[in-house]
């Protein structure tokens, strides 16, 4: 399911091939911040008191799963409960 017309999809497409590369890596960087920091939001809202090593490990898990978070994070509960 698409929000957006197959004709502003394709004029996105273009103003990005048109953007330097550095724009557009420099862009990519911002979305990938913006992500990890709504994650973190998110985490500290379902547990306000959780250490800042505990909202780390949590953040792990969401980006790279439990198992690593779990080799990360040895013994820090990933789960709120």
């Amino acid at each position: 399911m698409r929000d957006t017309s197959e004709q502003a999809l394709e004029r996105y497409y273009e103003l990005l091939r048109v953007r330097p590369p550095l724009a557009r890596l420099t862009a990519a960087a911002q979305l990938s911040a913006a992500v990890r920091s709504l994650a973190e939001s998110a985490i500290r809202t379902a547990d306000p008191g959780a250490s800042a090593l505990v909202v780390r490990a949590r953040l792990a898990s969401r980006l790279y799963g439990a198992e690593v978070a779990g080799r990360l994070f040895p013994g820090v509960q990933l789960d709120v409960g």
